[in-house]
């Protein structure tokens, strides 16, 4: 039974198919054509009570199946009509008396309206609605991917709400490019039942005429039936084309059709009221229907007073708990006269490892007591970076500052400024995107985490700006992705002494025979402190604390140094390095080219201090020129520049790149698991048109 149930559509389709094939009794046609009506019915209010198009994602297929339904059953019914002298059952035979009324030419004229109406207002329309909304979804593609990363990259969400959320884009391109193609199905079923209808009535004017029938008889037979039938088809197919229209427009709903026009209408009272006014003004002048007027302008007007009131009392309310929630503030001593106390003054000499400062238009943002909720958002991103990178980075000091402006932000690693931005509260950043379909009026600016041009666009532009596919983020979300790009970028100059004895004494609960072993016996504090800055300087996670002492630990015991020994324990995290930066199982990376790196090698130079590179002029301007160039093609696919080298020379290749080209990461082929599928994006070679030319002089 089952197995009955879960193939029941596809029996449902073979069965609809062959009602273009074997004929149908009347009783059973007049069945199935109130089950076309019924179910017609039921899609158009399942569409008008969804808040969003994914919650009917089958409608696409549906549209199928129920216009080939459609079809079956007019092959059927003109089979009827033409076959039984006009007599297709009692259900059409009634919607024909319906509309005809006794005169057919006023039934003619009915039933070309209605089909007019579908065909050129609403199947139209849905058809060019869907069109530009499977369009635009594609182009806002880009944009929305780039607003989950930055979200996750925030801690905003985790990765299955990530992963969740980009299913969903895919999903909606996948359903608009699906309705676009079905609104196309509709148009042509509109078009096909005017054919079938002129058929029925060319057709069996014919085959009375031919048996026969008086003129008059005959076309008031074929007919009402030809009306009948068009009408019982077109009803239906009137519904699933507002249906289809009503579908592809669900993009900004919050809640069902209902519930959005009374919530959206009652929030304007004053145009409620203006419009009664209007309509009472009318009713003033000549030979207007004044009683109706009169009574539509009072309704508006008493309407627009009753809701106006309402969110007077409501606002009211709402006003009255604001100010009951208000706390007078706490006197608070002088300046002076707190720092007459010789012990507040060592207060100035310390120093934050993290530091945010706002100006004062900012401080709502901040300020839980006035619904700021940066350090709510602070403490979730704090979680997500510790479960990724294994770091628990300390706690950041906000406070407001004077002597910047109302909209500007600063941000301080140990006391020192490293980045600064300024955002507007009451505007929304719209992110423009390579190729955008319109241009927004807004305040250009930079965005400041990843330097991308964009605009301060205000709240009611959002959903122009989207349609042209620009990406818009609230004011908040802009702030916390450059605290968290800051933070990323900056996290081993925060992990400190004691933040290595936390990680240490944290590891002693799960491992504390390898921590007794190993602690400070091999690896002191301060080589472990140097090795995890190394590893959060060049973006590897430490969560794997206990096999990167391991693996330290061993390297120190057979006398390597601490470069040797780190480059050791970055082969040992092949698995979480290949994670960190591998995309769908491919790796894009810049190589080199054999003799480049030949040459690299026999530039390592050691002395008393340890072993660094020393680079030729020529060489190092050629490599650093290609890879310049290189790198814009990662910028072009929004990914990380990853060059991919030998790891004889990775940590000293890395120390010199990182000097032209922060951004970028140097990996070891070891470090690079076997399961990954390696593409390079350029090969660095030895140009020979950069080389110095010979000379040979005279004397």
């Amino acid at each position: 039974m089952k197995r009955f149930f879960n193939n029941a559509v596809a029996l449902c389709v073979v069965v609809v198919v062959l009602f273009l094939i074997v004929p149908l009794p009347t009783f059973m046609l007049d069945f199935l054509l109130i089950v076309n009506i019924g179910l017609a019915t039921m899609i158009l209010m399942i569409t008008m009570n969804i808040s969003e198009a994914l919650e009917f994602s089958i409608f696409p297929s549906l549209l199928l199946i129920t216009t080939l339904f459609r079809l079956g059953l007019n092959v059927s019914s003109t089979r009827l009509i033409l076959s039984n002298g006009g007599n297709a059952g009692t259900v059409i035979n009634n919607f024909g008396q319906l509309i005809t009324g006794g005169n057919i030419i006023i039934g003619i004229v009915i039933f070309l309206i209605i089909v007019l109406i579908q065909f050129i207002v609403i199947t139209k329309g849905a058809e060019r609605v869907a069109e530009v909304a499977a369009r635009f979804t594609l182009d806002a593609m880009p944009g929305k991917q780039m607003a989950i990363d930055a979200d996750l990259s925030s801690g905003l969400i985790t990765e299955e709400v990530a992963r969740m959320r980009r299913h969903k884009i895919q999903k909606e391109a996948d359903f608009y490019g699906a309705m676009d193609g079905a609104t196309k199905i509709v148009k042509g079923d509109a078009v096909m039942s005017l054919i079938i209808t002129l058929i029925n009535f060319v057709g069996g004017l014919m085959i009375g005429m031919m048996s026969g029938g008086d003129f008059a008889s005959v076309l008031a037979t074929y007919s009402i039936a030809t009306i009948g039938d068009g009408l019982v088809s077109q009803l239906p197919a009137l519904m699933i084309s507002t249906a289809t229209g009503m579908i592809v427009t669900r993009s900004v709903s919050e809640g069902s059709l209902s519930v959005d026009v009374i919530r959206q209408f009652s929030a304007q009272p004053r145009a409620i009221m203006a419009t009664g006014v209007i309509l009472i003004l009318l009713a003033m002048i000549p030979n207007t229907p004044h009683v109706a007027l009169f009574i539509g302008g009072g309704a508006l007007t008493v309407g627009g007073l009753v809701v106006q009131k309402r969110m007077e009392s409501q606002k009211a309310v709402e006003e009255a708990t604001e100010q009951q929630a208000v706390v007078a503030p706490e006197e608070m001593p002088s300046e002076n006269d707190y720092f007459k106390d010789i012990n507040n003054v060592y207060s100035l000499l310390t120093v934050e490892p993290i530091e945010m400062e706002f100006g004062y238009s900012l401080i709502p943002l901040v300020d839980e007591s006035r619904g700021g909720k940066l350090i709510n958002r602070i403490v979730i991103f704090r979680r997500q970076y510790a479960q990724d990178m294994g770091f628990v980075f300390p706690s950041i000091r906000l406070h407001d500052a004077a002597s910047l402006g109302t909209n500007q932000y600063v941000i301080r690693i140990r006391g020192e400024e490293v980045a600064q931005g300024e955002i507007l509260v009451d505007y929304l950043l719209a992110l423009e995107p390579s190729n955008p379909l319109g241009e927004i009026d807004g305040i250009e600016t930079i965005e400041p985490a990843y330097g991308i041009p964009s605009r301060w666009i205000l709240p009611e532009n959002k959903e122009l700006a989207e349609i042209y596919g620009y990406n818009v983020i609230d004011p908040l979300s802009v702030m916390l992705t450059h605290l968290s790009e800051i933070v990323k970028k900056h996290a081993y100059e925060l992990l400190n002494r004691a933040e290595t004895m936390q990680l240490i004494e944290n590891l002693k609960q799960t491992d504390p025979e390898l921590v007794e072993e190993v602690v400070p016996k091999v690896v002191s504090y301060q080589t472990l402190e140097k090795v995890l800055r190394n590893l959060l300087k060049e973006g590897i996670p430490i969560k794997d604390i206990s096999l990167i002492l391991e693996n330290l630990a061993e390297a120190l015991n057979a006398g390597r140094d601490i470069d040797a020994a780190i480059e050791q324990v970055r082969g040992a995290l092949a698995r979480t390095i290949t994670r960190r930066f591998c995309e769908d199982g491919q790796l894009r990376v810049i190589t080199l080219d054999a003799e480049v790196e030949r040459r690299i090698i026999s530039s390592l130079t050691r002395n008393e201090q340890g072993t660094y590179l020393a680079m030729g002029a020529d060489l190092m301007q050629q490599t650093v020129g290609q890879i310049g160039e290189y790198i814009k093609k990662f910028h072009e696919l929004s990914q990380t520049p990853i060059i991919l080298v030998s790891q004889v020379i990775r940590g000293y290749f890395s120390k010199m790149i990182t000097q032209f080209y922060p951004d970028v990461y140097v990996l070891a082929f070891n470090e690079v698991t076997n399961n990954v599928q390696i593409q390079a994006i350029g090969n660095v070679t030895m140009e020979m048109s950069a080389m110095p030319e010979q000379r040979t002089v005279n004397t």
